[in-house]
Formats: C-alpha cells, structure tokens, sequence
C-alpha cells in the first residue's frame, strides 16, 4: 500500500494531503483458487491504522458539515424571503396611506440589504462540494480540475471580496440613516456601497487570481482550492480562503467595526426608547463578536488542510458567525421596524419619523421618546 498525495492550488500540483491508495489491480482481481484455511492465512486489518481504512473518513465530515450548512442557508433564504415581503408589503401599503409614504422612503436600500445577504448564501452553496458534486456539476459541460479550481476562486472573491463587504456597508448606511431627521435617497446607498467595496473587490481579485508572490511563498498562502482523493481514485475539488484574502478582509473588519461602533453609540446617544435600545445594543454585541470570530476562523484555516475535520468545523463556525450576523440584521433593520410601522399606523397613535428605521416613529422628526 503506498500514499498517493494530491494537491491543485491554483493549478499546480504539491503535497499537502494523503489518503491510502489500493491498487486497482488488487482490487479488480480475482484470484484463481482461494485456500481452505483463508482467515488463518491472510492477517487481519487493525481498525485503528489510518492505512488501513478503505475509504477515509473526511468525506464524512464534510458530508455532515454541508448538511448542517445547507440547512442553516435554507433558513436564511427563507428570512430574507419573508423580509422581502415585509418590503413590498410596506411599499404598496404606503400607497394606501399616506403616513407611511414617508418611513417607505428607505424601501431600495432595505432591499439592497436583503439582496446582498440572498447572494451571500446562494455562493456559500457553491462552496459546498457535497452539494456542488451531485446537484451543481452535473448540470454543467465536464470541468477539469483547473476549471472547478477557478470556482472556488470566484468564491472567495465574491464572499470576502462583495457579498459581505457589501452587506456590512449597507447595513452601516441604514443605521446611520436612522437619526437623521430627512431620509436620504435609496440611490444614495448605492453611491455609498461601491465606492466602499470596489477597492476590496479589485484586491481580492488581485490577491487570488494574480498574486506576484505566488511561487515564492509557501502554497497554502494563496491557495483557494485543494483536490482530495480518496483510496477509489475519486477526486474531490475542496473550497478554502487564502490567507491574503484572509488578511485582506480582517483589515477591512477592522475598520469597519470601528465606524460600526461609533455609529451604534450614536444611536443608543440619540434614542431613549428602552426597546429601540435593546436591539441596537442586541445588533452591536452580535457584529463586535461574530465578526472577530469570522476573522479568527479564516486565519486558522491553513493549520490544516481542507479535508480535515478541523478545518470543516473553522468553516461551519466561520459561516454560523456571518449568518448570525445577517439574520441579526433583517430582524432588527427590515423586519421588525417594518412591523412597528403597521402596528403604529393600525392604532394611529403616532405619526411616522422620516427618518426613522430602528424603531417606533413619531411624527416630530426628533428624539424617539420612550415609556418607561
């Protein structure tokens, strides 16, 4: 029995990780007569010797960590599917009544949000090999290594590089939009969101595809991909994150937090409703530690390869962390302020807040004030 080592970064071959190999002939074969005393001839394997396992058990791992993760992707894509209805809702009942014609006024740039966390977890599915081996790749001409290789490429790009970026950015706009006292245009966050994200974007891009150091530096620095095989000779093309991009995004985070904070201090400064309070303190808690947590994630990764079960529980916890993140963000930015504006307007009680998005409207323009 021999190992077998393979490797594609970027597409080049190098030794990361080994599965025990049997030899096609050894197992295709059959012998011409088989001896009475067959047990007593031939030793038995030990269980317990990794060289010995037929098929490895990696695959099980990341079997089970897709499906928890595809799971936890159908919820988040049902929530924002419920945000957009939300939204819409808001739009054509504001058309009814006028005194939510002016809290609809942010109507594009929470639809901008939910977009942005749709398009996050539809690439996570990609990143799936499980899924992307049985359900994506069939649908599509045969890919070479190489080529699923450049899907995983697209990948990180886009989650690191737009999708969260963007996502984060958005969501900042919205909670700096809701203490002031005229609600900008929704084009406005769009004119705020790319200027933002397209130097990110044209780093990544830089980072995975073009990196000058590429064949200095060891590979696991900018590799986006691994190719496991098992002891059949199956080839799986396994998604990861470089550490450029890694390093990239965690600077990026680290502004962002900071003008996160300040923005969130602000809010809670401005608005003396206890309940408005709870969920921007609930929204600041939740970014200040899933954040982090992402970032920790994405630089323990290249302790061990993809097809360990290490590195599949940094991704698991990696993606519970943005998707935490995410459903924190729809509840308390789309949903749940929406929900108070009918509840409002169903009592009329009060009057809308043009600028008004974390919490109650009131008519006056001001201070959200609170009973106690």
């Amino acid at each position: 029995m021999r190992k077998s080592p393979f490797y594609v970064a970027n597409g080049s071959e190098a030794s990361l990780s080994s599965f025990p190999v049997i030899p096609g002939s050894t197992i295709l074969s059959t012998p011409s007569h088989i001896s009475s005393d067959f047990n007593s001839s031939l030793p038995l394997p030990d269980p317990y010797s990794n060289s010995t396992f037929l098929f490895p058990s990696a695959p099980v791992f990341d079997g089970t960590f897709d499906f928890i993760t595809i799971c936890f992707i159908s919820g988040l894509l049902l929530l924002s599917l419920l945000s957009f209805v939300f939204i819409f809702h808001l739009r054509l009942r504001s058309r009814q009544y006028p005194h939510l014609k002016n809290f609809n006024s942010l109507w594009t740039v929470r639809l901008l949000l939910v977009f942005f966390a749709i398009l996050w977890a539809l690439n996570e599915v990609v990143r799936l090999h499980f899924i992307r081996r049985n359900y994506i790749l069939p649908l599509l001409p045969p890919l070479t290594l190489n080529q699923q290789a450049n899907l995983c490429k697209v990948h990180v790009v886009l989650s690191v590089g737009l999708f969260e970026p963007a996502f984060l950015t958005t969501l900042l706009f919205l909670v700096n939009v809701s203490i002031k006292k005229h609600s900008p245009s929704g084009i406005w966050a769009v004119i705020v969101v790319w200027p933002i994200c397209l130097p990110l974007l044209v780093l990544q891009i830089l980072a995975v595809f073009f990196s000058p150091l590429q064949k200095r530096l060891p590979i696991y620095l900018h590799s986006s991909s691994f190719v496991s095989t098992d002891n059949l000779g199956n080839q799986t093309v396994l998604c990861t994150y470089p550490v450029y991009s890694s390093i990239l995004f965690g600077g990026f985070t680290v502004a962002y937090l900071l003008a996160f904070v300040i923005s969130c201090w602000r809010v809670i400064s401005f608005v003396i409703n206890r309940k408005i309070q709870v969920r921007v303190n609930l929204l600041a808690t939740s970014f200040m530690i899933a954040l982090p947590l992402q970032i920790l994630c994405l630089v323990s990764l290249p302790i061990r390869p993809p097809d360990d079960p290490f590195h599949c529980v940094s991704m698991l916890v990696m993606f519970l962390a943005v998707a935490w993140c995410i459903t924190v963000g729809e509840v308390t930015l789309v949903i749940k302020p929406i929900a108070d504006a009918f509840a409002a307007g169903n009592a009329s009680s009060c009057r809308l807040n043009t600028g008004a998005t974390l919490g109650h409207p009131n008519g006056d323009g001001g201070r959200v004030e609170g009973r106690s």
